[in-house]
């Protein structure tokens, strides 16, 4: 369970986009989201395959 603390005198919107801001790092709504619909194994390797080229192109462009 998240708990966001309120100051006192603090806007009841700031306080509900903390609580966005936390609630979507945690990843919940992602894994919530990835269970929705079945994906093929196949499918979920090669995306991580393509995340993980991307991820190494910007990493080479960094080193030149």
């Amino acid at each position: 369970m998240l708990i966001i603390p309120i100051k006192e005198g603090e806007n009841i919107d700031r306080a509900l986009k903390r609580y966005k801001r936390k609630f979507d790092r945690t990843g919940r709504k992602r894994a919530l989201q990835g269970r929705k619909q079945f994906n093929k194994p196949s499918v979920v390797r090669r995306a991580q395959i393509q995340k993980a080229q991307y991820i190494q192109k910007l990493r080479d462009a960094e080193d030149v």
